[in-house]
């Protein structure tokens, strides 16, 4: 279980530093609203700037007031446009939370989620879907909760959805160190980082495979002694499981 937050502009000027430094692992930053490049969230480059040189794992989510499938589809173009060129170790989330889209019902529901999370995938993110408990279980059908990253919110000691999710929203009343205002605090239960950068999602390039790489260091392209553990360590891969499949080839 990993201790998390979001933030958006809400939050002011934020000491991610201190955030860091209070035990906080990753951070969930609003990227934007809506279906204009233009309702990108003020904070949001700063936020993903200093987060990231404070050494933290991070992912975005876009807020939804989608009324249709085109209104959904024009919201992932407009999030893909401001999340280009950056990287994200956790899941692009689609963030559905309007009464307004709740009363059109399960069908329409799952329509305008997997529309925005689709789009996503087409571009090589690992999209996820933050909602509600009780509309989850109400607005989204079993199959479609299924495709995506699940982020569940719902204030209580423990979260009461029974299906697979990979992350919980537990209070949105958190007091951390270096953010002035309240904040959301969340759990993660996945290893988010490594699905998505041995997948090559979010801005990351696919790993390749220990064989692939094993090869590679015999063919002198990783260095040697620790140059080459530290250089391995450094991409993600793991140096023992490397020097492991090395030894079974060179037998």
């Amino acid at each position: 279980m990993i201790k998390g937050i979001d933030v958006s502009k809400w939050q002011g000027n934020i000491n991610f530093q201190k955030v860091k430094d209070s035990g906080i692992s990753f951070v969930i930053i609003r990227a934007g609203y809506g279906n204009l490049t233009s309702q990108k969230d003020k904070c949001f480059e700063e936020n993903y700037r200093k987060a990231k040189v404070a050494g933290f794992d991070v992912g975005a989510y876009w807020y939804s007031y989608a009324m249709s499938v085109d209104e959904a589809r024009e919201e992932a173009k407009a999030c893909l446009s401001v999340i280009k060129g950056k990287q994200f170790e956790y899941p692009v989330y689609f963030d559905l939370e309007e009464q307004k889209q709740f009363s059109k019902g399960r069908t329409f529901c799952d329509s305008i989620v997997n529309t925005f999370c689709g789009e996503l995938e087409k571009n090589g993110y690992f999209a996820g879907l933050y909602i509600s408990r009780s509309p989850l279980e109400r607005f989204i059908s079993e199959s479609t909760a299924k495709k995506y990253a699940l982020w569940v919110a719902e204030y209580n000691s423990r979260c009461r959805y029974n299906g697979d999710y990979g992350m919980w929203q537990y209070s949105s009343k958190g007091k951390v160190n270096g953010i002035g205002e309240n904040c959301d605090m969340n759990y993660c239960y996945k290893n988010y980082p490594s699905v998505i950068k041995n997948g090559g999602f979010n801005g990351y390039d696919k790993k390749k495979s220990v064989d692939e790489i094993a090869k590679e260091v015999i063919d002198g392209k990783w260095g040697n002694g620790e140059e080459r553990k530290k250089k391995l360590s450094a991409e993600g891969y793991d140096w023992k499981a490397v020097q492991k499949k090395i030894n079974e080839l060179l037998k």
